[in-house]
């Protein structure tokens, strides 16, 4: 059996289809016992069979191999928990027999404490505390509750069974109940046949719990579960998320694929939310809103971080990475399709430009030499947790509206529609495809999607974000009738890095209505495309500016020319809030880089004197005290002189 360990992945010599899952939790002892029987096909000649297990043991007595084709029974002569690999080798004296047989094992295991795999979480319900049972397998603490092959590929069919539930709780898993037998105090539980999918997304919870439900023009049932006692406290949420789901069956052609959605608040939760198939599992603050106690903040969280668990229920949960190499491609397109759902049901919040916030925390961290590339090779489940982090979630959503806003929303919804749909009809084929790991998919699949749709190179530029950390700054001059334009790696120490980006340039030219796109692919490149001065030479006139919407991933620096003419085109307010935010942001940063002079950054405040815009404003407030701070160490003669000119730039936002 040594021969197993260390393996970054299982062996592929057999391929699961079904799960028979049978769970007995013992919320008083928090222990559990259970069963699982799954269909595998053997596809290769072996005489093991390898699949994960952690923190659980096993039944030795219980492990048993049979084909559906005879009745010899196959019983392993050695059984190998490998904690350290968390993996459960099974080995047989003879080769077994290819083709489809039934693997059955027996398991106990403890409800813990640590909010992964199998766990426990408690209350308080009528003074008295008590346990619920909630599961969290994501990214691969599946093998925490039942042994399974837990990586995204191993796509199966789950039927699930909870024995033994006190009667008086909610037993809640991915698909709906289609039978409860009442024994006393005590039930069973038995549920629907999921569709294909991923271990990481089985999900069960058994606790008391209070409810309020809606349904869907086409019929879905959605119901918000919570505490007893704060029903009332889901009901923003619940309509967001019957909302959410018309307006993605719309956006992606595709409708939701099960037959309800259940959203629900657990007290102890390590994430934010978990998309879980049918069964989203939220930290009470991302689902619960009080009309009377929640500030307005409360209500565009939950918001977002409904609309980013349901995007899941497609991408994600439909078509799934293949390896945890790709997952920022689900984080970074959840991330980002959320704002657009948001923004479809609240457009008051005009929530893209709070989408700057996401952004700008990318670009901050993407900017340190300590980075790393969006997509990560991951070679061992170890591994995984470390690239759940802002890189995959920010900076991915981020380099998605860029490429969004390049090729257009109407060429890349459609992209996006064959991305989803093709990967739907697969679906729907894969009791017959021997290998059904075909319904997963890699960053390459959409990229090929995309360019397909666009014709435009949409492997070669998104390969240039997404394969090496940082991103560019790109430098902006007039010369003659002419802007030059040249990038370099952007690093906040100052230093210089030399990566090199295919950059989408958006730009437009004294009004929105003219505007220019394209791409910089070489170092250097001269634009010859508007009128660059007018008669009279004035530099206040014909402003230009790069970035539009600051929907690129990238900053810009201007020369003094074109600098002048975004401050006068601020100080009338020609420009709108996004941009004035990312021209101040990109100047802050170039100088806290030692690339712009601290005088610049200072005149090009004072062109936001009657700021009124809450973000933008909040921005300016944040770079003054930064500012202030960092002049008070380093040049102590100048604090009344930068504290009478903070007092100045106030002066009109404090009216």
């Amino acid at each position: 059996m040594e021969q197993f360990k260390g393996q970054p992945r299982l062996p592929k010599f057999a391929v699961p289809k079904r799960y028979e899952l049978n769970l007995k939790p013992d919320l008083t002892s928090c222990k559990f016992t259970g069963s699982v029987a799954v269909d595998i096909d053997i596809v290769e000649t072996t005489n093991f069979i390898v699949l994960n297990a952690a923190e659980l043991t096993i039944d030795n007595r219980s492990v048993s191999f049979a084909t559906k084709t005879s009745s010899k029974v196959f019983e392993p002569k050695k059984v190998d928990v490998m904690e350290d690999d968390e993996i459960l080798v099974l080995e047989f004296a003879e080769t077994l027999p290819i083709g489809v047989g039934v693997l059955t094992i027996g398991f106990e295991g403890v409800l813990n404490d640590k909010m992964k795999g199998f766990y426990r979480s408690t209350y308080n319900h009528k003074g008295e505390k008590k346990n619920m049972a909630v599961t969290q397998f994501e990214p691969a603490d599946a093998r925490r509750c039942f042994p399974c092959w837990d990586e995204p590929a191993c796509k199966a069919t789950f039927k699930i069974t909870l024995l033994d539930v006190p009667s008086e709780l909610v037993a809640l898993s991915n698909m709906p109940v289609i039978e409860e037998k009442v024994n006393g105090d005590l039930k069973t539980v038995s549920y629907q046949e999921s569709p294909i999918m991923s271990t990481y997304l089985v999900a069960v919870v058994i606790g008391l719990f209070d409810y309020v439900e809606d349904h869907t023009s086409d019929g879905i049932n959605v119901r918000v579960y919570c505490k007893v006692g704060q029903a009332n406290q889901g009901k923003f949420a619940l309509d967001v998320a019957v909302k959410t789901l018309e307006f993605y069956r719309e956006y992606f052609a595709v409708p939701y694929s099960l037959p309800k959605l259940d959203m629900i608040a657990i007290p102890d939760f390590a994430a934010g939310a978990m998309e879980n198939y049918g069964l989203v599992t939220y930290r009470e603050t991302a689902l619960l809103f009080d009309d009377l106690h929640s500030a307005a903040a409360n209500k565009q969280r939950v918001a977002t971080v409904v609309a980013h668990e349901l995007a899941h229920q497609w991408f994600g949960n439909l078509v799934t990475m293949e390896w945890w190499t790709h997952l920022w491609l689900n984080e970074g397109f959840a991330t980002w399709v959320s704002y657009l759902a948001t923004d479809n049901l609240f457009p008051e919040w005009k929530i893209w430009i709070q989408f700057l916030d996401e952004s700008t925390e990318g670009l901050r961290l993407d900017g340190l030499e300590e980075s790393h590339p969006i997509e990560v090779d991951v070679n061992h489940a170890s591994e995984i947790d470390e690239i759940f982090d802002a890189i995959s979630y920010r900076k991915g959503a981020s380099v998605i509206r860029m490429l969004q806003s390049y090729l257009g929303a109407e060429v890349f919804q459609v992209a996006i529609f064959i991305y989803v749909f093709a990967f739907y009809n697969q679906r729907s084929l894969a009791s017959y495809i021997k290998k059904y790991a075909c319904s997963n998919a890699k960053t390459e699949d959409l990229w090929t999607a995309l360019e397909e749709g666009s014709y435009e190179p949409v492997n070669e530029l998104m390969n240039s974000w997404t394969k090496q950390k940082g991103y560019p700054v790109i430098s902006v001059k007039v010369k003659e009738q002419k802007l030059e334009f040249e990038q370099s790696q952007f690093l906040s120490s100052g230093s210089s890095g030399d990566g090199q980006w295919i950059v989408p340039v958006t730009l437009c030219c004294g009004s929105y209505n003219v505007r220019k796109n394209f791409l910089l692919q070489t170092k250097t490149k001269e634009f010859m495309g508007f009128s660059i001065r007018n008669e009279s030479g004035n530099a206040s006139s014909n402003w230009i500016k790069m970035n539009v919407d600051q929907t690129g991933f990238y900053r810009v620096k201007y020369d003094e020319e074109l600098a002048a003419r975004l401050r006068h085109a601020i100080e009338k307010k020609l420009l709108t809030e996004t941009d004035r935010f990312g021209i101040l942001d990109d100047s802050f940063a170039l100088c806290m880089a030692r690339q712009q002079s601290l005088t610049s950054l200072l005149t090009l405040m004072g062109s936001y004197r009657e700021e009124v815009n809450y973000t933008v404003l909040s921005n300016l407030i944040s770079i003054s005290y930064k500012v202030g701070r960092i002049a008070a160490d380093a040049k102590p003669e100048l604090v009344d002189y930068i504290k009478q000119f903070f007092i100045s730039l106030f002066q009109y936002s404090a009216e």
